[in-house]
């Protein structure tokens, strides 16, 4: 296409001569190849090479001229209603419409230009029709006549129809537009009272934590007793705020009901936090035959430990900030990636939060000294569910370890075990696990994080597999663990739930326990925490019920015998129990005086970043960013964080260069590999994972550390 208008010296520079108004231009053609544009005084010129190019130019110019002449009439219709928003919100709601404008234009343009050319063909064809031309071709342009008379009716009914659709549509269209601006208005209103709503909740509390307290400052004020402590941070773990998010009515779950049978015989209840497992009974677990001193001490611990534990860490120092003004801009991140003070954190790494999980590792003790493997797999199932009460008050986010930082907690004296942790990749980051006890199991996991922030919630997906091993039956137990999601991030308490199912196989014998994990639902029956399962045989068939809380206990009952019964909500079956009474499984720990002030920190929580001699130099124990934290030297302890990250990047990027440089000269670049876990296939699950390839208790006993990275 040429343009036959010359330019101006002045406009040599330019790439573009000028523009003119479609909407108001008028589109002429001159002869078969020649168009001219005109509008408001400025004439263009153009010429095609062809007609047929002319042609393609000129539809092409009405459809412009028709979406500019629509454009100006929306314009002037709805002047005003665009409000400045996020720009993923214009690109995401302006995008949608425009596509649905233009292609509602383009459909008015072809209407126009089908009646257009149709009467044009018909005048032509009429004119031929008067010409003088042989009697064959006469008979010719008669056909030719009527199919374009047929081709002219279907058209205008194809134009009215369209014609109508057009109308609706536009009608529609201003309706979305003025609903969509309204949703926009409000969604800006919302995030404004919510940030005024973080910043006065955070002043509010700070002038609460100032103020002094009554209970404080009393002489004669009582000591709540233990039990009344418990039962105080339960009440205040249920109250909910306003905005708290509430799920929608569960169904009647598990799709099971327990009868409690009639017994002649009463059984007695025992009143340590571990029922016996013994197995040497077939309707009743012995709950006095083969246990270790520690199953009957309430707290836990032996009678005369090897060595006397911190209890107490300092306390958690009364600094605010304002966590809308960090997270408002990391929705939908991955946490790991979001660069976060320690203010949120607590003085304990990953690697120590997965340690925790053996805070009642007599339950395994317990367990490996059972004969039947489904009384087993009962208190594998409540330790399964125990790694989860030290959650619910603890909304702290843990230090993400830094790549190659390793924790070991040796305790053979006391509970005759020793467990290792190694942060094995960073993105994403991975932790690799291998605990091994003198009583008889094996346990390794290694556990990927995943998580979103999504505004309102935070969701932490835990990935990976949990093995347990029995030494002497050789049972092996695969699990994994279920969704955590943090609440009321942003305006409010803050509070945790644990949702979802866990699924406990047994692959010597395939025997399965099927725990749920029920969410919070404020119009549900159910205790809140819920957590209920049945184990079964390799065969399907149900032989225990397990029911509690994962804040509280679990309890297991032996089933008699089942039945069918009633349908439930969804029109679903239901299995009807028999059971003798339940037995005490698993009983948390009260939490030690003072733990509103220490993080919430259980007893062995508190002992977790305790200095001990003679621990790898990669120890969590050693890192300093978190021991400044726990000391209360949180500007300090940002700092350090600071350029313990930095250092952590400035070495990945020399590893990438490396890597580069590698690839470069044609050789191969092994990459990072951990010290003390290496990647196996295992024979069980066929899954490839991290296991322990050992060599770390030999080095710490030979305090030989030159093989360790310096990554502090």
């Amino acid at each position: 296409m040429n343009v036959l208008q010359r330019r101006t010296q002045a406009e040599m520079a330019h790439t573009c001569r000028g523009t003119i108004n479609l909407a108001t231009a008028h589109i002429d053609t001159e002869d078969a190849c020649n168009i001219v544009l005109s509008s408001g005084g400025r004439t263009y010129h153009l010429k095609a090479s062809t007609e047929v190019e002319r042609q393609r130019w000129v539809t092409a110019l009405e459809l412009a001229k028709a979406k500019a002449i629509r454009m100006m009439n929306d314009q002037s219709d709805d002047s005003g209603d665009e409000e400045p928003t996020s720009q993923s919100d214009r690109s995401e709601i302006q995008g949608t419409l425009k596509i649905l404008v233009s292609k509602l234009d383009d459909l008015s343009t072809c209407n126009d230009l089908i009646a257009k050319h149709g009467a044009a063909l018909q005048r032509s064809l009429s004119e031929l029709e008067g010409l003088k031309v042989p009697v064959e071709g006469g008979e010719k342009i008669k056909a030719v006549n009527e199919r374009a008379t047929l081709f002219r009716i279907t058209s205008n009914a194809m134009i009215n129809a369209c014609r109508d659709f057009l109308d609706l549509a536009e009608t529609q269209s201003r309706r979305w537009q003025r609903a969509l601006q309204y949703e926009r208005e409000q969604r800006t209103h919302l995030e404004e009272t919510i940030e005024q709503l973080a910043k006065q909740h955070n002043s509010l509390e700070r002038a609460w934590r100032e103020a002094p307290t009554l209970v404080s400052t009393t002489p004669s004020a009582p000591t709540a007793n233990k039990g009344g402590s418990e039962r105080l941070h339960k009440e205040e773990a249920s109250d909910e705020d306003e905005d708290t998010e509430y799920f929608d009515a569960m169904e009647d779950s598990p799709a099971f009901i327990t009868v409690t049978a009639t017994e002649n015989t009463q059984h007695r209840r025992s009143q340590s936090n571990l029922s016996g497992a013994s197995g040497g009974q077939p309707n009743d677990w012995n709950q006095d035959d083969h246990m270790s001193p520690s199953c009957n001490d309430v707290s836990g611990k032996e009678l005369q430990p090897c060595r006397k534990r911190r209890t107490h860490v300092p306390d958690k120092p009364n600094y605010s900030l304002n966590l809308w003004s960090i997270m408002k801009n990391c929705i939908g991140k991955e946490l790991s990636k979001i660069p976060m003070p320690v203010n949120f954190n607590e003085p304990l790494s990953m690697l120590q939060r997965l340690t925790e999980d053996l805070e009642y590792h007599e339950l395994l003790d317990k367990a490996a000294r059972c004969d039947s493997s489904l009384e087993q797999m009962c208190l594998v199932a409540a330790f399964s569910v125990s790694s989860y009460s030290t959650t619910v008050h603890r909304t702290a986010k843990p230090f993400n370890p830094l790549l190659g930082e390793t924790y070991e907690l040796d305790r053979r004296e006391e509970f005759g075990y020793r467990s290792l942790c190694e942060q094995v990749s960073h993105h994403p980051p991975a932790a690799a696990h291998h605990v091994i006890s003198q009583r008889g199991w094996t346990l390794w996991q290694e556990i990927t994080i995943a998580s979103k922030f999504r505004g309102k919630y935070l969701s932490i997906m835990p990935l990976g597999a949990i093995h347990l091993h029995f030494h002497s039956s050789g049972n092996h137990y695969v699990w994994r663990k279920v969704t955590s999601t943090v609440h009321n991030i942003i305006v409010g308490k803050l509070w945790i739930d644990q949702s979802g199912d866990i699924e406990i196989v047994n692959h010597r014998t395939k025997e399965t326990c099927q725990l749920k994990f029920s969410p919070y639902s404020y119009f549900s029956r159910d205790v809140p925490r819920k957590v209920s399962g049945v184990v079964a045989d390799s065969g399907g068939q149900a032989h225990y019920i397990l029911s509690g809380t994962w804040d509280d206990k679990i309890e297991s009952a032996k089933i008699l015998q089942s039945s069918r019964g009633g349908s439930g909500s969804e029109g679903k079956q239901k299995t009807v129990y028999q059971t003798l009474s339940p037995k005490l499984l698993w009983k948390k720990y009260p939490l030690p005086e003072n733990a509103e002030n220490m993080y919430y920190f259980s007893a062995l929580a508190l002992t977790l970043n305790e200095h001990e001699d003679g621990v790898g130099v990669t120890d969590s124990r050693l890192r300093p960013d978190q021991k400044l934290m726990e000391e209360g030297r949180w500007d300090e302890a940002n700092s350090e964080k600071q350029r313990l990250e930095e250092k952590q990047r400035a070495v990945r990027r020399r590893r990438e260069a490396e890597a580069s440089d590698a690839l470069d000269e044609g050789k191969e670049y092994e990459g990072y590999q951990p010290l003390w876990f290496h990647q196996r296939r295992n024979s069980v699950t066929g899954e490839t994972n991290f296991v322990y390839k050992g060599g770390y208790w030999e080095a710490k006993e030979r305090q030989d550390w030159s093989m360790c990275p310096n990554i502090f």
